[in-house]
Formats: C-alpha cells, sequence, structure tokens
C-alpha cells in the first residue's frame, strides 16, 4: 500500500493559500538523487507555489518526509528504500489532485572492497536473500570491514574474510546472528558471495566468502544439512580473487590457511 504523508515539514515560507493570487501549486519535475537500496532515498520535487500540504505517494520507499528547508520551488522528499526495481513516486495537491507522478528505478545493491590486491565489486541480491543482504549492507556501511583481513584462502575452494584484524585478532561483531537463508535458489558456485557460519545454521554474523569454483556441495541439500547463504556474485574482480587465492598460506596459533602475507580489505563501500 501506498504511504501518504503531510509535508508539514516545509518552511514557513509556503504560503497558506499555495501562493500569490490564489494560484495553485504545480509540479515541473521529480528527479531522485541517491536511490540506494537500503538506505534514504533524496528525491527533488520542483515547481511553483508548492504548499505545506502537499501529498506524496512513495510506495516501497517508506517512512517519507520532506525536508524542512524546502521552499515553495524546490523540495527535497526524503524515504527509506526497501526494495529495488521500479519506484512510483506521485505529488499530490491537499485535496487528493494528481500534480505529477513518475516512476524511478532503484538498481540491484553494489559494494566495492578495495582490497591490498586490489578491488572487487560485489552484485548484491535482496529479492531473494533479504536478510542476509541487509545484515551485510548494516556491516559495510557501518565500516566494520575497514582493515579487516581475507583470512582463510583454499584454493579450489573458497576465499574468506570479514572477521579478523592484523595479527589474526578476532573483531567484535556488533549485530546479532541472523537467520539462515537457503533453498531459495541461489547456489554456491564459482564466483558467488556467501556468508560464513559455525555449526549452528542460524550463527552468521559478518564473515563472508567467495567460492573459487562450484561449491554445490555448500548448498541446501536438507533440514539437517541447510548449507550456507548464498547473497550474491562478484560482479568485476574476480581475476583479484584468483590472484588472493593464490597467496601462500601457513598455520597460525594452530589455526591452518592463513595467508603468510595480510590481505587487507582497506574499505567496504556501498556502492549502488
Amino acid at each position: 500500500m501506498l504511504n501518504k504523508i503531510l509535508a508539514g515539514g516545509l518552511v514557513s515560507l509556503l504560503s497558506a493559500c499555495g501562493g500569490g493570487d490564489g494560484i495553485g501549486p504545480y509540479v515541473t519535475g521529480i528527479q531522485g538523487k541517491s536511490l540506494f537500496y537500503g538506505q534514504s532515498a533524496v528525491i527533488y520535487v520542483s515547481g511553483k507555489y508548492m504548499r505545506s500540504d502537499m501529498l506524496a505517494d512513495t510506495g516501497t520507499c517508506t517512512n517519507p518526509t520532506f525536508d524542512p528547508k524546502s521552499n515553495t520551488d524546490l523540495a527535497a522528499l526524503y524515504c527509506k528504500i526497501t526494495q529495488v526495481g521500479p519506484l512510483p513516486i506521485t505529488i499530490k495537491s491537499a485535496d487528493g489532485a494528481v500534480l505529477s507522478s513518475t516512476t524511478l528505478t532503484v538498481l540491484q545493491p553494489q559494494v566495492t572492497l578495495t582490497t591490498s590486491m586490489g578491488n572487487v565489486v560485489l552484485e548484491l541480491n535482496p529479492q531473494k536473500a533479504p536478510v542476509t543482504v541487509n545484515n551485510f549492507l548494516q556491516y559495510v556501511n557501518g565500516a566494520f570491514y575497514t582493515n579487516t583481513l581475507f583470512h582463510r584462502v583454499i584454493p579450489g575452494f573458497v576465499v574468506q574474510g570479514g572477521g579478523y584484524t592484523t595479527g589474526l585478532t578476532k573483531k567484535t561483531s556488533p549485530l546479532a546472528p541472523i537467520a539462515l537463508e537457503t533453498h531459495v535458489g541461489l547456489s554456491n558456485i564459482r564466483g558467488s558471495l556467501a556468508m560464513a557460519r559455525t555449526s549452528d545454521p542460524n550463527s552468521a554474523t559478518s564473515e563472508f566468502y567467495v567460492n573459487l569454483v562450484d561449491n554445490l556441495s555448500l548448498d541446501y541439500q536438507s533440514a539437517t544439512s541447510p548449507g550456507y547463504a548464498v547473497f550474491g556474485t562478484v560482479l568485476q574482480g574476480m581475476a583479484v580473487v584468483d590472484a588472493i587465492a593464490a597467496v601462500p598460506t601457513g598455520t597460525v596459533n594452530g589455526n591452518t590457511d592463513i595467508p603468510v602475507t595480510d590481505i587487507t580489505v582497506t574499505s567496504a563501500v556501498q556502492t549502488q
């Protein structure tokens, strides 16, 4: 159901009668600036004689509100993007008359990992794994992955990161473990992105891995062998992942498959 709001936050310079000489409000354009899944969208509404009692229908973009610094010619509308794909936006007058409408597009979320061996661009799939994607983006947008390591490297299997810093120091997760999302049509094929976990199916937090080959044995098999949750894919930079997989490894404090040279994620940023 479309969300409707009263744009009561528009500054007081908006005329109570909608403009000089009784001229009603009209909208000339609607333009999205920041349309990132999981984040607050910025939607600019341009026009003339726009009033503080206008209504906005924003569909799946939730909790919409106008910026209080908006004026009669340009209003900034904010809402939280919760789905990818078409995003219908309609601006109405106080009596419900449509002033303008358009459909914006929210693209698949992407995250760029900047590593000591090059950049890797990940595309996420919130349609099939929303819990896992939302969890991962919380870590990304909270800068949790800054200066973490790819701490487990097994050629012909996976490269894993997201939980340790230099010296193989475990980083404390600020978020609770999430429910396992498998059996949703995503598979642990080469280049896919998935969550690491313990033997408890619902224990994944921040650690993730990229499959170097088709690891179908990691997919859902049964209720007693539920597999590992895939939630995205490497869009660009698989050559970097392969280079990480070729780094010599050893044993540190009883932990095997540890790269002998630190492979650092210097930043993880949502870029789409």
